[in-house]
C-alpha cells in the first residue's frame, strides 16, 4: 500500500499538535515556532516565507511598501505618443500614472495595452480618451484591506497620498502580494547593477554584490578576510544561514534579508544610519 505524503495543512497541524511545544502567546512566539518547524524540516523555506508574510501582512500599511513619488514612472498629460512610447517600451510596465502640471496632479492611469492597440490600428491616439480612473488611498491604509479592494474593484494600482493630499507614491497589487509570497521577479526587475537606491537611507542590494563594489558605492570599509560578497558578510555576522526578515547591524548599516533559501541569501534591504528617512519628496514633474 502506497503511503500518502502529508499535505501542507497537515504539516501545519502537526506543528501545533506536538505536546512538547507550548501554545504561542503572541505573534513573535508564533514566528519562532514556525522557524523551529523549518529547521526540523516540517516546513520548507517557501512555506515558511508565505506564513511569515501572512502573519506580518495585516500589520503593514501602504507607506511601508509604496514606490516613492520621485521614483514613479509617469506620463505627462500633454505628452505625445512619440514622447512617452519609448519610456513605456523601456520600463516594460503595464500601467502608468498620468500627471498634469506636476506629480501631485495625477489625472488618471494609462494602460500600456491601450497604446499597443493604437499602434496596431495606426490611428490618432488621444491620451485623454484612453485614461482609466486613478484610485487614491491614504498612507495609513492597511495592506489586507487594500488587497480586498484591489480584488473587488479589479484595479492593479493605487496612488498613495499623505495627510495633506499630496502624492507620496504609488503601490501595485504585485507589491502587496510580494509581502506574502516574497518577491515576484520578472526579467525587468532590478536589472541595472547590484545596488538599487530607493532613497538616501534605503537601498536594495543583491547578495552576490562584491564587497569591494559595496564599499566603493557607500564609501565604507566592510571588507573582511575570507568574505567576498555582501551575502557572505551578513551570513558570517548572523552565524547561521539567514531566513527572510532577519536583520543584522554592521558598522553604519542595517541589513535585512528580503529573500533567501536554505542555501544562500538572494536579496537584502540595506538601511544607512540614521534609520528614519526624512528625505523630502521631489516636486518636479
Amino acid at each position: 500500500m502506497i503511503q500518502e505524503q502529508p499535505t501542507f495543512f497537515s504539516r501545519i497541524k502537526s506543528i501545533f499538535l506536538q505536546q512538547e511545544i507550548a501554545e504561542p502567546a503572541n505573534r513573535s512566539e508564533l514566528v519562532k515556532l514556525l522557524r523551529s518547524a523549518h529547521w526540523r524540516q516540517i516546513l520548507d523555506a517557501d512555506s515558511l516565507t508565505m506564513l511569515e508574510g501572512t502573519i506580518q501582512f495585516s500589520e503593514m500599511h501602504a507607506r511601508d511598501i509604496m514606490i516613492p513619488r520621485s521614483r514613479m514612472k509617469v506620463v505627462g498629460l500633454e505628452d505625445s505618443p512619440e514622447e512617452f512610447l519609448p519610456a513605456i517600451i523601456k520600463t516594460a510596465h503595464s500601467r502608468f500614472p498620468v500627471i498634469g502640471a506636476n506629480r501631485d496632479e495625477v489625472v488618471g492611469i494609462l494602460l500600456a495595452k491601450d497604446v499597443l492597440h493604437w499602434r496596431e490600428e495606426e490611428s490618432d491616439f488621444s491620451l485623454r480618451e484612453n485614461l482609466r480612473p486613478a484610485i487614491f488611498i491614504p498612507e495609513s491604509k492597511r495592506l489586507n484591506v487594500l488587497l480586498k479592494e484591489f480584488r473587488s474593484s479589479r484595479n492593479h494600482i493605487a496612488i498613495v497620498v499623505d495627510e495633506y493630499g499630496s502624492v507620496a507614491g504609488m503601490v501595485t497589487i504585485e507589491d502587496v502580494l510580494e509581502q506574502i509570497v516574497g518577491d515576484i521577479e520578472d526579467e525587468h526587475d532590478f536589472e541595472d547593477g547590484f545596488i538599487h537606491k530607493h532613497s538616501s537611507i534605503r537601498h536594495t542590494v543583491k547578495a552576490i554584490t562584491p564587497l569591494d563594489d559595496f564599499d566603493e558605492y557607500f564609501s565604507s570599509r566592510l571588507d573582511e578576510d575570507g568574505v567576498e560578497t555582501v551575502g557572505g558578510l551578513v551570513t558570517r555576522h548572523l552565524g547561521h544561514m539567514p531566513l527572510r526578515g532577519e536583520t543584522v547591524e554592521i558598522d553604519s548599516f542595517r541589513f535585512k534579508v528580503l529573500r533567501a533559501d536554505n542555501r544562500r541569501i538572494h536579496l537584502l534591504q540595506v538601511n544607512v544610519f540614521p534609520l528614519h528617512d526624512d528625505t523630502p519628496l521631489l516636486n518636479s514633474s
